[in-house]
């Protein structure tokens, strides 16, 4: 009766993250929105964007999460997958590979000697490379663009000339100076404010929209040496 009791509970934690998700997303994301999913992985942002009925581009550099991905949505009609890594010009670039959590598998070598640094990225791969304003060219100006690329973010953003309506990027504590850089790139390309989530949460950190000044302020204050999180850009 235990694997019963075991299965019923992650049945009801996994029920109500999704909830918590949707629920989140939903500020960002209407029905026949275009989302970008940039370092989609195995879908995880990719099924909730798809829930709120959006239409998604998801973009993915490693094989095996495309192909998983291929067998999770094999009919949706509302998705598009990229097997590409995306940066600030077209090209080829190395992608690190962590075979035991291919979730940190990076382009940024400084990345692999972050709070991962414990773990062996043990195989390299060429993969192409495009860009942020060629993914637009192709399929249109999305709503909303979550970027997830493990310490590759600024480059990410780089290939983006105009403002999309919203942005989230990750951060962490040891490449914070990255993340400003971040910051300072959307600045540059519009009237822009900042949120951020904390950790996994599907909470906003502050109760209203702020500048990029007192996000950096208040985020340079907590004292937790493991901070991580994502920054949320909404141009107005």
């Amino acid at each position: 009766m235990l694997w019963i009791y075991k299965y019923f509970n992650q049945s009801i934690k996994r029920f109500t993250r999704e909830r918590e998700m949707l629920r989140f997303y939903s500020k960002f994301i209407n029905k026949g929105d275009l989302c970008f999913d940039v370092g989609a992985h195995m879908g995880n942002r990719t099924e909730i964007f798809l829930k709120l009925g959006a239409e998604v581009v998801a973009i993915e550099p490693q094989e095996k999460c495309i192909q998983k991905l291929n067998k999770i949505f094999y009919n949706e009609k509302r998705l598009k997958l990229v097997n590409k890594g995306l940066s600030d010009k077209n090209g080829k670039l190395i992608l690190y590979v962590c075979k035991d959590a291919t979730t940190i598998s990076t382009f940024s070598k400084k990345w692999k000697r972050g709070r991962f640094s414990n773990y062996n990225w043990n195989m390299r791969k060429f993969v192409n490379v495009t860009t942020l304003d060629n993914l637009i060219k192709e399929f249109g100006i999305p709503v909303f663009c979550k970027i997830d690329v493990e310490g590759f973010e600024y480059f990410v953003l780089k290939g983006l000339s105009q403002p999309i309506k919203y942005i989230s990027f990750e951060f962490t504590r040891e490449f914070f100076s990255d993340a400003e850089s971040c910051i300072n790139y959307l600045l540059s390309l519009g009237y822009v404010k900042f949120n951020c989530s904390l950790g996994e949460s599907t909470n906003f950190h502050f109760n209203s929209w702020v500048t990029a000044e007192i996000l950096s302020q208040k985020l340079a204050i907590i004292d937790d040496s493991m901070l991580w999180g994502d920054v949320y850009a909404k141009f107005i």
